[in-house]
Formats: structure tokens, C-alpha cells, sequence
């Protein structure tokens, strides 16, 4: 596709229930990407009716996998969007004013509203379980990720500019329940990282987790929110200090017997 200014990227798995709001959501922009991971679900029909490009594999990891979906877009400037995030008129039009106007940066901050349920969390989120602002605007070619099993670390070759005003919108859990399972899922995972790559013992996360507990309750206002501000705060504190325990408890329960 020649003369693509903006390609709007999504990566996607099992995602048929929130895929297509998604995508009609991107309309405005010149291209739209979507990579399906490992999708059973009706995902992959969603995808080739309204995206310009489809990709179908399987990418465990969120780095490699969100590189490959930017790769195969056109565009010289790249909007990533998660499937269960919207993008609103207010917003589409922002964007398309950035990246048609001349300057010198090549990344912006996007402000995130994060929804649990149908209640707005604004205030509290930190300590890689939830984040206020994301880098999801840059040109082709300038950021890259790392290998991570989550939260993959980013790197950006440009200028960053000015972050926008208007906010993505993020259902980021449905319920108490489900941001408990994502606790979980994440935990497990940054495991498997630290199982490769450890990142200090039980102490030092400990005094770790009243910091970032400090950080997102107090220093972002988490108290604001009332009962989720402290939900919020308590389990991105024990996010660490409950990976590292992971991580050494199941090491010791795969090792032989006499080997721990």
C-alpha cells in the first residue's frame, strides 16, 4: 500500500468478543494490521473482513510478537492498539493532526483511562500492574522491545514529543475477580523470567513492594479511588515480591528429591 501515513497495528488472541469494536474504532486510520497469536476463535474472520493486512502465527512472546505486527505494516507512522482499548473521535483526530504536522519528534505518550467494569480507575496504577500513559505513536523503525515473558522493556531511537490530551480508553478487567487472575497470569510469568534472570531476594522485594506501595497509593493518588486505589496499589506492590517467590518455590518443587 503506497503513500500509507498511518498504520494502526493490533495484535490479538481470542479477542472475537472485543475484536471488532476494536477495529471499526480504527477506521480512520490509512492501514490497519492485525496479528492474530494462536487464535481458536472466530478472531481470524473479524481480522480479513475489516483489516487491510492480516498475519496468523504463533508468538509466545509479547515482544517478538508486537515487533513482527509493526513489521508488517506500511505506514510511516504506527498507532499500537490492544484489543480490549478503544480509540475515541476526540483522539483519532489528535492523532492524525500529530502526525500530519511537520516537527521533529517521532514518539508521543498517549494518557490512558483504565476501566474496571464500567468504573473509571484514573488514579493509583504503577508497579507494571497498570499504567496511566503509553508510548504507542512513533514512526516505523524507531522503537524496539525486549524479550521479556511481560511488560517487555522498550527502547526508542527518536525525539519524544509532547503527550496528547485525549485518552486511550482501556478495559483493562471486567471485575475483582479478573484483575485477580491477571495477577496471577502476570506473576507466573514474570517467573519464568526470573527463573533466567534473577532481580534480588525476598528482602529487597519486600522493602520493594512498601515503596511502589507508597508510589502508586500516595504519590498517584490512589486513595482517590477508594477501595480500588488500594486494591490497586496492594497487589502492584506484591507483583515483585510474589514473582520472586514463584520463581524460587517452583525451581525447588522441579528439582530432584535431595536437590533443592
Amino acid at each position: 500500500m503506497s503513500g500509507v501515513t498511518l498504520s494502526a497495528v493490533v495484535c490479538a488472541h481470542n479477542e472475537e468478543a472485543r475484536l471488532e469494536a476494536c477495529l471499526r474504532r480504527l477506521a480512520f486510520a490509512d492501514e490497519i494490521v492485525v496479528l492474530l497469536d494462536r487464535c481458536t476463535d472466530g478472531s481470524q474472520a473479524i481480522a480479513e473482513r475489516l483489516a487491510n493486512k492480516v498475519v496468523i502465527g504463533a508468538f509466545p512472546l509479547e515482544g517478538p510478537r508486537r515487533a513482527a505486527a509493526v513489521a508488517a505494516a506500511s505506514g510511516a507512522w504506527i498507532l499500537e492498539v490492544d484489543a480490549d482499548e478503544a480509540i475515541s473521535p476526540a483522539l483519532a483526530e489528535e492523532i492524525r493532526q500529530r502526525v500530519a504536522a511537520p516537527g521533529q519528534a517521532d514518539y508521543f505518550q498517549i494518557p490512558v483511562d483504565n476501566y474496571v467494569g464500567r468504573r473509571l480507575v484514573r488514579y493509583g496504577w504503577g508497579g507494571s500492574f497498570g499504567t496511566s500513559s503509553v508510548s504507542r505513536l512513533f514512526r516505523a523503525g524507531i522503537k524496539t522491545w525486549g524479550d521479556e515473558q511481560v511488560h517487555p522493556t522498550t527502547r526508542f531511537a527518536g525525539v519524544r514529543g509532547p503527550s496528547l490530551t485525549n485518552p486511550l480508553e482501556h478495559d483493562v478487567d471486567r471485575d475483582v475477580t479478573d484483575m485477580l487472575h491477571r495477577f496471577d497470569r502476570y506473576t507466573a510469568l514474570r517467573a519464568q523470567d526470573l527463573a533466567v534472570r534473577p532481580k534480588g531476594g525476598v528482602l529487597s522485594n519486600l522493602f520493594r513492594a512498601v515503596r511502589r506501595f507508597w508510589k502508586c497509593y500516595v504519590s498517584r493518588k490512589g486513595y482517590r479511588e477508594g477501595d480500588w486505589g488500594f486494591l490497586i496499589a496492594l497487589l502492584a506492590a506484591l507483583y515483585p515480591l510474589v514473582s520472586t517467590l514463584r520463581a524460587r518455590l517452583e525451581r525447588e518443587m522441579a528439582a530432584p528429591a535431595g536437590k533443592a
